[in-house]
């Protein structure tokens, strides 16, 4: 490993081009001009998640349906002192499905085992309206909870990044992507694919692709990310966001460009592929500082390993 250092004198490696949060897991995301941190993530990105009767979570890897909900914040929710008043509403919409108005006031009642994955705790059941919508959408017993910051702590996983936490994403607080990568891919796809397959909260542009791989500490905005884990993909890349219909690429693609077996050879196989990169923010931990991530911020690498078969996976 070696390192990079040389401050804001020192050319920028990449530049950030999107934001985009998910508020609720597996639903449709949004891109916003700039976005606050919390000790979980960028605020309000996957908050929310889909259960069923029995407290477990939906994703689009079990319901690719929910790639058709669309959800609405006010503009307002992203700038960093914005408290949600009794008027402030996420908006869902879905085809055939009536406007979903739900409070961002945190008033719902608690209810316990709820899971994702490793998972397990209390949420915040946001009500019978809610419910009976996606209940009528997915055509199966549904609610919609919400993560209790104040008392519930999900935990990232201490062999990659030890004492950060999350909400209802995957593994990792963020996920950091490339256009230059993305460009790549659709070089070598029949059909191209827009970047909303791969829900990535941070895009990166201006650097060359797959770049991202080697990353293992980078500063935006004077704020230090930590890239612990190169981001394997799952079923999700290969559903359509524009109609909810699953395909078999890129999933078959990556796996002759990007698997474990042709990055990581002498590694242990996992029979993974690999498109992205995890972060951890390390002022995540810290209370009092101002911590904003904003469209145009220059990215500076301050660390990389020398070799995607050195990255940690």
């Amino acid at each position: 490993m070696w390192s990079i250092f040389g401050g804001r004198k020192a050319e920028p490696a990449a530049k950030v081009a999107s934001i985009f949060i998910y508020p609720i897991k597996s639903c449709r995301g949004f891109s916003v001009p700039e976005a606050p941190i919390t000790s979980t993530g960028f605020r309000w990105d996957r908050q929310w998640l889909v259960i069923n009767s029995k407290g477990r979570a939906y994703t689009q890897r079990i319901e690719p349906k929910l790639a058709l909900v669309e959800v609405q914040l006010p503009k307002a929710a992203f700038t960093e002192d914005w408290e949600p008043t009794n008027t402030s509403y996420l908006v869902l919409r879905a085809p055939g499905m009536n406007e979903l108005k739900v409070s961002m006031k945190s008033t719902g009642k608690v209810i316990d085992d709820v899971s994702m994955w490793e998972w397990s705790g209390s949420a915040l059941d946001e009500g019978a309206e809610a419910s009976e919508w996606f209940s009528s959408y997915l055509g199966k017993p549904s609610r919609l909870v919400r993560f209790i910051e104040g008392s519930e702590t999900r935990a990232v996983d201490p062999e990659y990044a030890g004492g950060y936490r999350t909400m209802f994403s995957d593994l990792f607080p963020f996920m950091l992507l490339s256009q230059a990568s993305l460009d790549a891919l659709n070089e070598v796809l029949k059909e191209p694919l827009l970047v909303n397959r791969f829900r990535p909260n941070i895009l990166v542009d201006r650097c060359e692709p797959y770049a991202e791989d080697l990353w293992t500490e980078i500063k935006i905005n004077d704020l230090t990310f930590y890239g612990v884990r190169l981001c394997s993909r799952c079923k999700v890349p290969t559903i359509n966001q524009e109609n909810g219909i699953a395909g078999r690429e890129p999933t078959e693609m990556l796996m002759k460009v990007r698997s474990d077996k042709v990055l990581r050879p002498n590694r242990k196989q996992q029979g993974q592929v690999y498109f992205g990169m995890n972060l951890v923010c390390k002022e995540s931990l810290t209370q009092g500082i101002s911590k904003v991530v904003k469209v145009g911020d220059p990215v500076y690498v301050l660390k990389k390993v020398s070799s995607v078969a050195d990255a940690a996976a």
